[in-house]
């Protein structure tokens, strides 16, 4: 079996939806399939999932939300006119949704926000498993209450439960082709939760680890995962095969193709991952695997990711002062804050934050706190931080990359901020201001791919005189 999850691009319209559903039908082994909300159908379009939010902001802040409410209903009602269902059909999808959208007065509005996210994932669903049916496929929406989609109960932020994946099992009995919305689970009370933004990929990970799938498959609108930002880079090089931990890095830097934590479940289970493009379904896409070969280029991929800042503290013999990293860390879990990366001296240490939750009034507090318990001597904090990561399996057996990273980045006059690499030696980390980002990343691109591509052009030119 293998589990199919289809984006937000490949959802946006009814024409859309039919190459879907042809893609489900031209292999039968597709028996899961995981539907997102319709996205943009072109570049001054609005997700749903956009649309929903709006809607749940106005509706907490007291708003009527009818025009955002509105606009939701058009587009399913839009869908469904256009795929040829029953108007018996489409009034009922229209009333399921209507009532995803009422607003209790005292609905915490965690809850209330969620349920409405949801509904945009829920209603596509349901338009799927109909329009299968209307073309002669047995199919059948299951929603993730009954399934067994069991999650925590944080708002937007749900995480799966160890025994969801026994509950999720049974859908290997289901003889019907499965339609199942992403996105969201249920709490152990019965309480709708959705996955941080992006989240039907998690969903597609779970049953593909629940079910045991022999491959699953993410439909997108590329035909595979590029090295570069291709709005960067003019024709970047196709990546074929690469690996989770490669894949992961990428994601948590900026790459758009994946949710970061989409892989984990998947990757867990030893179940391999194939990126294919709805609108290219011949295309052989990007698979995602446990290992790799490494070829001549040892780097599979460069990416950037802009809003962080850095928390710089100096202290004489900080190194020899046991307790120093754990008290000043305990003070940011303390101001609610999760660090990034940590990279230290001998009498220095910095940390790394996301600058959307490093707030003016945190940073005093932190700042305060750093001098009064950790007697700190100097704390500097730099905000319009980028952080720049190349990637690849082939770096820890390769000499010279950081030293080919370094000049390429001198060259280019973009100034180092910061440089770590991961201890698993499969990343290598670039921190810089954020106006030099693309820079760097154009930078390092050039000397990792260009140059080998053009070195490979050479020899065989060399090769064949």
């Amino acid at each position: 079996m293998k589990v199919a999850k289809f984006g937000g691009t490949s959802l946006a319209s009814a024409a859309q939806i039919k190459k879907v559903c042809k893609i489900v039908k031209a292999d039968e082994q597709r028996r899961i399939i995981v539907v997102s909300a319709p996205g943009k159908r072109h570049k001054e379009d609005t997700k749903v999932t956009d649309l929903l939010i709006q809607y749940a902001e106005e509706r907490l802040a007291g708003q009527s939300g009818e025009e955002a409410q509105a606009r939701i209903h058009g587009r399913y009602a839009e869908i469904a006119e256009e795929l040829g269902l029953s108007r018996e059909a489409a009034d009922r999808i229209a009333a399921h949704l209507n009532q995803s959208l009422q607003y209790e007065q005292g609905e915490a509005p965690g809850r209330f926000m969620d349920r409405v996210k949801a509904a945009g994932e829920d209603t596509s669903a349901k338009l799927v498993a109909l329009y299968l049916q209307s073309v002669g496929k047995e199919a059948v929406y299951v929603n993730p209450k009954e399934a067994g989609l069991l999650v925590t109960g944080e708002p937007g932020n749900a995480h799966v439960l160890p025994e969801a994946y026994e509950k999720l099992q049974s859908l290997k009995q289901q003889k019907d082709i499965v339609v199942f919305p992403g996105f969201f689970g249920y709490t152990p009370e019965g309480e709708l939760v959705t996955f941080s933004r992006g989240g039907s990929d998690v969903t597609g990970s779970i049953l593909a680890a629940a079910i045991q799938a022999e491959l699953y498959e993410n439909f997108t609108d590329v035909d595979s995962v590029y090295a570069v930002n291709p709005n960067l880079i003019a024709q970047p090089k196709e990546i074929s095969v690469i690996t989770y931990r490669e894949m992961r890095e990428l994601s948590y830097s900026g790459f758009s193709v994946f949710h970061e934590e989409a892989l984990y479940p998947a990757y867990q289970a030893g179940i391999p991952v194939c990126i294919k493009n709805t609108n290219n379904p011949q295309a052989p896409g990007t698979m995602i695997v446990s290992e790799r070969a490494i070829h001549e280029n040892q780097v599979a991929g460069i990416a950037s990711d802009k809003g962080f800042c850095s928390v710089y503290v100096s202290k004489y013999l900080l190194n020899k002062e046991i307790g120093f990293g754990r008290r000043l860390l305990q003070i940011l879990e303390e101001e609610g804050l999760s660090y990034e990366h940590t990279p230290s001296g001998i009498d220095n240490i910095s940390v790394i934050l996301r600058e959307k939750d490093f707030t003016p009034g945190i940073e005093r507090r932190v700042v305060d706190r750093l001098r009064l318990e950790l007697h700190a001597e100097d704390i500097i904090v730099e905000r319009g931080l980028a952080l720049v990561m190349i990637v690849g399996e082939g770096m820890r057996r390769s000499v010279g990359t950081s030293a080919r990273a370094t000049s390429a980045l001198a060259n280019a006059k973009v100034n180092l901020e910061m440089i770590n690499q991961g201890s698993s030696e499969v990343s290598m980390m670039f921190g810089v201001k954020e106006v030099d980002a693309d820079r760097a990343v154009i930078a390092l691109y050039d000397e990792f791919f260009s140059k080998t591509t053009t070195q490979a052009g050479d020899m065989a030119i060399t090769l064949n005189a």
